[in-house]
């Protein structure tokens, strides 16, 4: 008699970890997640969540026995005093540790497009960092490289909605010529899906079917949203001086220097073929009626750690 497949999901309760597992349920999978917030409300049903307490690694390794596969959201946006790149690297490390320990075949591993050693961007440098640490393990391995991630739970594109809403103007740094390729959420579930079925390791880059001018797309959102916004060009320390203090104001981080930086240096944009399908514009017309109406704060995400992780309804 066939046994169901049993899989964990880091964040299952958050945001592309919820579409992942969600997937795998869907498919017939005994699923668990390892996460911080095993109070938090969900719509998911039929998982059971452990602590994800990277100070007991042979914890973890017992949560992970008889697990298959690894699905890997885990990961911290930008240095604060509650988190840092530097312990979700060292984190991470343990929980590739425990997966191992644990027997576990395969981790797919949520990454970022364009990782690298030594560029000065914490960000890419701590996913090179996990990517080649992972690859040393010895597990099989997928490595998925998205750019930008869309969908419901979206912070970034719904807080774009929600200034344009609000401002008369939209400044964006430099030429705002750098590209970008989202891609949906969902899409990049079915791709962690399927390439955790697989027997083969490698790398992709999930990216979407559209490549915009990051003011390509900022105009393109306003257009949709059918508000007169004007997109304008400055200099990159008026865009982060300016997002520091709205920031202040709704007490979030809405955009560092790094995040600046990367997206000037061309670092969310591959030479590759799409892997997802849904268009983002496409997406953004028909959520126009609720995209970018509340504004969504990471913050108040890491700290509430019950609420029910969504952007808007």
């Amino acid at each position: 008699m066939k046994t169901r497949p049993r899989d964990a999901v880091t964040g299952a309760f958050g945001y592309s970890g919820k579409y992942i597992a969600s997937r795998l349920l869907a498919r017939g999978s005994e699923v668990v997640t390892l996460t911080n917030s095993v109070s938090r409300k969900s719509e998911l049903t039929g998982l059971k969540a452990y602590p994800l307490n990277f100070d007991d690694p042979d914890g973890l390794s017992r949560s992970l026995e008889g697990v298959d596969v690894l699905y890997n959201t885990y990961w911290v946006r930008f240095n604060h005093k509650l988190f840092c790149h530097a312990d979700a690297v060292r984190n991470t490390k343990v929980l590739f540790s425990a997966a191992r320990q644990a027997g576990v075949r395969k981790v797919v591993h949520v990454s970022i497009t364009n990782p690298a050693h030594g560029c000065g961007l914490e960000y890419f440098e701590g996913k090179a960092e996990l990517e080649d640490a992972l690859i040393e393990t010895g597990m099989e391995y997928s490595i998925l490289r998205p750019a930008v991630i869309f969908g419901r739970e979206d912070i970034l594109i719904n807080n774009i909605a929600w200034f344009l809403r609000r401002l008369p103007y939209f400044g964006v740094p430099g030429n705002g010529r750098y590209r970008l390729q989202p891609i949906h959420v969902d899409d990049l579930a079915v791709l962690a899906v399927n390439h955790g079925a697989s027997f083969e390791s490698g790398i992709v880059q999930a990216i979407g079917p559209d490549t915009f001018t990051f003011k390509e797309m900022i105009e393109q959102i306003a257009k949709v949203l059918g508000v007169r916004c004007r997109v304008i060009e400055v200099s990159p320390g008026l865009a982060y001086w300016t997002t520091r203090f709205f920031g202040m104001a709704l007490g979030d981080v809405i955009l560092t220097r790094e995040e600046i930086s990367g997206l000037m240096k061309d670092y969310l944009h591959v030479e590759a073929p799409p892997s997802g399908m849904t268009s983002l514009l496409g997406w953004a017309s028909e959520n126009a009626d609720v995209l970018g109406r509340h504004y969504a704060s990471e913050l108040r995400r890491r700290r509430n750690r019950e609420v029910e992780y969504v952007s808007f309804s």
